[in-house]
Order: C-alpha cells, then structure tokens, then sequence
C-alpha cells in the first residue's frame, strides 16, 4: 500500500503528461557516497584514474557549483526523493540501523509528500531504485513503500563490509521486501543489478526513472585487492589509506564504465537523460580530497556540501559544457526530471526546476537563499542543529550548534579561510541570519522523530 493517497489524487492528475510515453526519456540518476569534490581525474585528482566517469562528464554538462541538500547522507536523499529541504521533509539528521545503547534515528521520512518516483509513476515511468536506500528499514519506510515499483539493494545506512553486507551483523540487503544474499563487492553487485534491470527495459513500452545509488566510496574504505594492487604498483609512494580510497574511487568508475555500457548496448543511451552527482563531499580523514574546497562531509564548508555533478542528455544537451554560474541543489532535481516528463510538479516544493540551462536558453532566476541543515546526537553535536545560508556570493554558516557563525564572501574567499566579522558587514551578516531563523521557523512545523524509536 502506497503512502500518498490524497496527494496523488489531488496534486498528480491534473499533471499528469500528455506526451507518449515514446516521446519522453529515461532518467538514469546516479548518487554516489561520500565522493570528494576534487577526487575524479576530471576535477584534477593527480593520484587517480576515473576514466569513465570523466567521458560521462565529457558528454554532458558539468556544473561547477552544484550542492548537495546536507554534508551526510539521509538527509540529501530525502531531499532528493521529495524536493523539500531535508528538515521540511522531516529527515534533519542521519537516519541509523539501530543499537541497544543509542537512539538510531535523526529523522523520520514524511508520508505525506509526493516524492518523485511516485510522481514520475503516476505519469507512466517504471520506477526502480538499485543500490543504497538509507531511509528508513521497515513499513512505511521502505523504497516500494513510497513510490518505488521496484528495489534491488541495501536498506541500511552502511556495510561494515563490502564483502558480507551486513552492518551490526544485521543483514539489510533485499529484493522488493525480500531478502537477498547476493555474493561479491557490493559495488560490482549493484552494477550486474543495473545491467540486468536495463536489460529487461529495453523493449519496454514504458520509460524508466532509475535511482543508481551506490556505497562506495563510503567507508569501510574497501576496494578488491586486485585494484589496489595496480594502485599501488602505478602510484609509487602513495599512502596506504589514500591507495585504498583511489582504489575503491577507481573500482567505482568501472562501475558506472559498465552501466553506461550497458546503456549503450541495449540502445537505450540516446533516449536517457543521465545525472551523476555525490550525497556530500568527501570524508577527510580517510582520504578523501575536496580540493580546491576546504573543508569535508559532515561540516558546512564548500568542500562538505559542493558537489562534482554533470548531466548528459544525448541529441539535448551539447557535449563539453562546463557552467559556473548556475547554482542547484539536489532537490532541484525532482522538478527538472518532472519538466522534462511533461508532468510538471503542481504542489509546493522548495526545488527549483533549472531544464532552461540544460537546453541553453536564456534563464533569469529570482534570486533565493539556499539553506542547509544537519541534526545529530553525539557527543560532538550534542543533539542540536547546525545551519549554512547561502544568498549570491554571501554566506553564512557554523559547523557544530556550539560555534559562532562564519560570515564570508566566496567570490573573494573561495576557501572560506578568512570569515568577516559582523561589524565588518553587519546587514549582510543580519539579512542572512534573520533569513535562517525563518527557515527554521518554518521547518520546525515537521515532526521528524518516529513514534516508536
């Protein structure tokens, strides 16, 4: 039983698309974990080979300044699926696989949105998530719970090992609501899923929305042996946790080598619009690079919530862009997606459809903050929230919920490295803060713990 009843009736049908379904692309979105925004070749990794990865970015544009909903997981894939902000989607913070000695969960998903597989459903998509879901491990919960025709992956927020798949000892993997106990790395696994999902649409009447979400590069930062090996043998010198994460990067861009592949080969490439994007920036201490960003997952600097994306849209989208100037977030991307369905989203959300710059055509926004948010409960945040604001050049932002604000000019900090007192621009600094305190206003309204926890 599908959780958006009402909504569906009221907001779906009057949009639902008039186009063939012939006449409207696939949609392929691949959210990789915890990638660095400088940890592809193509964004100047000088350790690193992603060939494939960089002739998908080749192909399409590239968007230089595009960000994730929050600097972890849950939350961005929140944002993503309803095209909210994370806390008015009712998922703040991370949502964990359960422990005896503390409270997993910093958010609880809301069932009462229209979140984009549904929406996408309702206008004649097959909708498919393959790879990591992290929102949730039971009814209501659960991708075939919210609009999802089909799941193939990992309910859990991580493996404790690529290799046996279990996080807590728990096994998370599953088909639909079935388990499933799949052999082999986890990433080589969700792409033979993806191969064999795309296999079976290719002469499908019906166009598909397809969610890649895959692990890796999430910690544990473990890649095939083999891989690491010609890591090490090419990179001499090179540090064993850094050879470890290129290796697991590199393993990961054979991956998607191989679903692009795929596309190719079931001539499904040129009638597909591909997205590939990160759910935050890289993990620091394990290796990941970020660079020229500062900063890392989990904290508000560029380098924690700026993400490496591109799209790719065959006989649409001319290859080789690179745009600079345009600013999007994850959640703008339930509405993109939906324009260019032709079922065009007809209740509110916070995405912003930005398709003009996809096809180049003239495209003056009205300007709005951007605003970001993270809930966690260890003794480092202490169960109280941290914010970033965004408004042109200008943003606001702290790290923890016991740190003083940081106000700075990207266009003349880019590396945030020298934050502006309030004296130095008091009504910017008040113009952006009174703008948060709106926000959380707002947001406060959506509960986000469970009932039973």
């Amino acid at each position: 039983m599908k959780r958006f009843p009402f909504l569906l009736a009221i907001a779906l049908i009057t949009f639902l698309s008039s186009a063939p379904a012939a006449d409207r692309p696939n949609f392929l979105v691949i959210m990789v974990d915890d990638l660095g925004y400088g940890d592809l070749s193509c964004y100047g990794a000088p350790d690193l080979q992603t060939p494939h990865i960089d002739d998908l970015f080749a192909a399409g544009i590239r968007f230089d300044q595009f960000y994730a909903n929050c600097p972890v997981c849950s939350p961005t894939r929140a944002s993503f699926l309803t095209g909210l902000y994370p806390d008015k989607a009712g998922v703040p913070g991370v949502i964990r696989t359960p422990l005896p000695d503390r409270v997993p969960n910093w958010g609880n998903l809301r069932n009462d949105v229209v979140t984009l597989p549904a929406h996408l459903g309702e206008s004649g998509y097959d909708t498919a998530l393959i790879g990591k879901w992290h929102l949730g491990l039971e009814a209501p919960d659960r991708p075939t719970d919210v609009g999802f025709d089909f799941f193939h992956g990992f309910l859990g927020d991580m493996m404790d090992d690529y290799y046996d798949h279990l996080r807590h000892g728990v096994h998370y993997m599953r088909r639909n609501e079935e388990p499933v106990h799949p052999e082999g790395h986890a990433t080589d696994i969700f792409t033979d899923w993806t191969i064999d999902y795309l296999a079976e649409r290719k002469d499908a009447d019906d166009p598909f929305f397809l969610f890649l979400a895959y692990n890796a590069p999430h910690t544990p930062i473990q890649p095939p042996e083999d891989w690491l090996a010609k890591v090490k043998e090419r990179e001499t010198g090179v540090e064993e946790g850094r050879a470890k994460l290129v290796a697991l990067i590199e393993h990961l861009d054979h991956g998607v080598g191989r679903v692009v592949e795929a596309l190719k080969s079931e001539r499904l490439w040129e009638n597909t619009v591909v997205i590939f994007t990160s759910d935050n920036g890289g993990q620091v201490n394990v290796g990941g690079r970020n660079a020229p960003l500062a900063g890392g997952k989990q904290n508000m600097y560029e380098g924690g919530i700026r993400v490496s994306t591109c799209v790719v849209w065959p006989g649409t989208i001319e290859a080789g862009q690179r745009n600079d100037d345009h600013i999007s977030l994850t959640m703008d991307i339930y509405p993109t997606l939906a324009e260019i369905a032709g079922a065009p989203v007809g209740h509110d959300i916070d995405g912003r459809s930005f398709l003009p710059v996809l096809k180049g055509e003239a495209f003056e926004e009205e300007p709005r903050e951007l605003f970001w948010v993270r809930l966690e409960g260890n003794r480092k945040y202490g169960g109280i929230a941290y914010h970033a604001v965004r408004k042109g050049d200008w943003k606001l932002f702290r790290n923890t919920g016991f740190e003083p604000y940081q106000l700075v000019n990207l266009a003349q900090d880019p590396r945030e490295e020298n934050p502006l007192p309030r004296e130095k621009a008091p009504k910017k600094f008040d113009e952006l803060f009174d703008a948060l305190m709106t926000h959380i206003n707002h947001a406060g309204k959506v509960p986000w713990q469970r009932e039973n926890p």
